[in-house]
């Protein structure tokens, strides 16, 4: 173990080169040093530069998009530092991609958040590391440790500076009950939650409001914002409902398709993000804000090393 915690190395994939700058920043550390390129065919080579041989090594990849390739390039540098001899590989997941398929939700589909899993492992990563799940139940598609964090007190810590009067925090759908109700015990709010049917696999009809949300500033916490229409519909229907300001709150900005066009169109107060996913200049709009998670990532990344406990992390 004594090999282990005098040689801490950070590599990063090509989809969290910056994320993985502040971890290490914040560690002490360099960024490894690799090779990430493509054959004139389009597979991708990876070389380590660096002595990695009884390392206990911390690779950052967000499997965001392009999803295929990122899942793939994480799975050929974990292979790479196994047979540089790397005593220890940790996957560093800040967003898991394919989260959203972690069950049979009709006949004859995959459940490919288990696929995904399989294929970690099969890689020999020895852990794995990531941030608020899409199901907490992906957890245990794993055969190999999982510590699953969550982006909360880096939210919470930002949401109490600013000091927003007459709370109510909103969960967007009903399996968000949990999720929104931590927030709103740490922020001294009260609890609402918006009831909604699904018609379809990409179309949803917002019912009703369960709470009151007259009058209030509102809150409307997700883990992901992807296509947007689940939020852009919930704002407006707070609206409707004499919600004052609408403040989003989630953790992966996965904003894809036409999702910044639907946030600017119900103009939400605020739209607060984590840099989980690396968010496109262009998609930068001046009620978007962006905070890093590379704090909680580089203590967890120390504990981990240092064989500590990170069970307080987990709020």
């Amino acid at each position: 173990m004594m090999g282990l915690r005098n040689r801490l190395q950070v590599f990063s994939g090509s989809a969290s080169v910056a994320l993985s700058r502040k971890v290490c920043a914040k560690l002490g550390v360099k960024v490894g040093d690799i090779h990430i390129g493509t054959f004139p065919d389009g597979e991708i080579e990876i070389k380590i530069n660096d002595d990695v041989r009884g390392a206990d090594v911390f690779v950052i990849q967000s499997t965001c998009t392009p999803s295929n390739d990122n899942l793939m390039e994480l799975m050929i540098i974990i292979d790479c530092l196994k047979r540089a001899s790397a005593e220890r590989v940790t996957a560093v997941l800040p967003y898991f991609g394919y989260a959203r398929q972690d069950r049979k939700a009709e006949g004859r589909v995959p459940i490919t958040a288990k696929v995904v899993a399989n294929m970690i492992t099969t890689a020999k990563a020895d852990r794995v590391l990531t941030i608020d799940l899409h199901a907490a139940q992906i957890q245990a598609f794993f055969d190999i440790p999982l510590d699953h964090l969550y982006a909360a007190p880096v939210m919470i810590d930002y949401l109490q500076r600013l000091n927003i009067p007459n709370m109510t925090v909103v969960s967007p759908d009903v399996g968000g009950i949990k999720m929104a109700r931590s927030y709103a015990k740490k922020l001294n709010a009260e609890l609402a939650i918006v009831d909604k049917r699904r018609i379809g696999s990409r179309q949803t009809e917002v019912m009703h409001i369960i709470g009151d949300v007259a009058g209030k500033n509102v809150l409307l916490v997700d883990d992901m914002i992807s296509t947007a229409t689940t939020i852009s519909e919930a704002v407006e229907v707070l609206r409707n409902e004499g919600a004052k300001n609408v403040y989003v709150c989630a953790t992966h900005a996965v904003l894809c398709g036409t999702a910044i066009e639907k946030l600017t169109k119900v103009k939400p107060k605020e739209v607060i993000v984590t840099d989980t996913i690396p968010l496109n200049p262009s998609k930068l709009r001046p009620f978007i804000k962006v905070l890093s998670i590379s704090d909680l990532l580089g203590e967890t990344i120390r504990r981990i090393h240092n064989s500590e406990s990170v069970s307080s992390l987990f709020i």
